[in-house]
């Protein structure tokens, strides 16, 4: 079972990696390039779904002190939701359009 806990764990960290150059450089993997409309939202959404994986990882191996299993589960899971539900938010909301910014098909 450790193995299992502890593959996801890093899985997390990938989405926490992931996260991180989404919010600071706006790349997003190639195969998820053509949905996501607000690589921002995309970038908070890995970072709270990687970080309740990793936290459950870390609860699991006891690196963490223990709370009641209550809180892990509530928080582990409103983490993982929060965190989906960004994601779906930034390939599901139409492309911010700036009124301020020059047509530049022409004048």
């Amino acid at each position: 079972m450790a193995w299992v806990v502890g593959t996801g764990a890093f899985l997390g960290l990938m989405a926490i990696a992931l996260g991180i150059v989404t919010l600071r450089t706006g790349w997003i993997l190639p195969t998820a390039r053509r949905h996501v409309t607000r690589p921002r939202l995309h970038g908070l959404g890995a970072l709270l779904s990687g970080a309740s994986v990793v936290l459950q990882g870390l609860f699991y191996f006891r690196f963490l002190p223990s709370v009641s299993w209550e809180a892990r589960f509530f928080g582990g899971n409103a983490l993982l939701f929060a965190g989906l539900l960004l994601i779906a938010l930034s390939q599901l909301l139409p492309l911010r359009r700036n009124p301020n910014h020059a047509d530049p098909s022409g004048v």
